[in-house]
């Protein structure tokens, strides 16, 4: 019998012209973009719809952007399928994905929960205007290749693994000199390294003042137990304790983000149907490279995108 997972797309996932589609046909998703305008103080329909890519792309606006864009993309799928909804049995985003898996699993309200997106997007900008800090994704080298790369490079200042996203996927994560140090290293090792367009450092110590910041936010929601489990990024496991939960969001934003854990997790568990609900098809090119055979359906502006290979 088949088992159902839902995942939801992390920053990165964002495009000029996100959600308008869906918020032209269903109405409960264009709700969400109304809902979502007094608790951000602008309009996000139109920074989604319209752009320009320059705004949507800053961490500001990118993180509630993805946030309500990919529980529109739920309501989509609510209408149209509800028995795949209500079936689902296990919930996963990737990095502030994870906020949608959340409010999905009625662990917090959409309004607390895009409160609390809002001043993470704000807090992370913030602390990578501090320290001049970069992403670099190293792709076709494993593992171990990876951390020595990350020791040889920390010459040149703080790095880690930051993603661990699929075989032969890792992202790290530090100060310029030593991304710029850890890309020449990777490719003279027979990978490749592609520099993300983000705003610094994220899920390494250079983070640390927005995790305080994250901490004070999250202290004034409520956070339920989740009515299906969620995985944590931090852990790469289920948790009920409300409690618990706030404790890894806050740790997340300083943590490496366990994604190819958190899939086999899921497959473990007996998944076999995945649904990639929000912008893009980034988690299910990655679910690929984890296990080839499972299923995935996208959910989102270019509507119902199937693969079974």
């Amino acid at each position: 019998m088949s088992k159902i997972a839902l995942f939801f797309p992390g920053q990165g996932a964002q495009h000029v012209g996100m959600g308008r589609k869906i918020a032209a046909l269903y109405p409960k998703a264009q709700e969400l973009y109304e809902r979502a305008e007094p608790i951000l103080g602008f309009n996000l329909a139109k920074l989604c719809f319209e752009g320009p890519a320059s705004e949507l792309d800053s961490t500001v606006i990118s993180q509630p952007a993805l946030f309500v864009t990919s529980l529109a993309a739920l309501e989509k799928l609510r209408a149209d399928s509800p028995e795949i909804v209500l079936g689902c049995e296990i919930a996963a985003g990737l990095s502030l994905g994870e906020y949608s898996a959340l409010v999905f699993a009625s662990a917090m309200s959409f309004e607390d929960g895009l409160r609390v997106v809002k001043r993470r997007g704000e807090a992370m900008q913030a602390a990578a205007d501090a320290t001049p800090s970069g992403m670099v994704s190293i792709l076709l080298l494993e593992r171990a290749q990876v951390e020595q790369i990350c020791q040889e490079a920390s010459g040149h200042g703080s790095i880690q693994i930051a993603n661990y996203l699929c075989p032969g996927n890792l992202v790290v994560s530090g100060d310029n000199a030593a991304c710029e140090r850890a890309a020449e290293l990777a490719v003279a090792a027979g990978g490749r390294a592609i520099p993300l367009a983000v705003a610094g450092a994220f899920h390494t110590s250079i983070m640390c003042p927005a995790d305080e910041a994250l901490a004070e936010v999250l202290s004034e929601v409520e956070i339920r137990t989740p009515e299906i489990p969620v995985v944590s990024n931090v852990d790469a496991q289920t948790h009920s304790d409300p409690e618990e939960i706030r404790q890894l969001l806050i740790r997340q934003v300083v943590n490496p983000v366990r994604w190819e854990d958190s899939i086999n997790l899921m497959l473990s568990e007996g998944c076999t149907d995945f649904y990639e609900v929000g912008p893009g098809k980034v988690l299910k090119g990655l679910l690929k490279r984890i296990s080839r055979k499972t299923a995935c359906t996208t959910i989102n502006d270019s509507f119902d995108e199937t693969g079974g290979m």
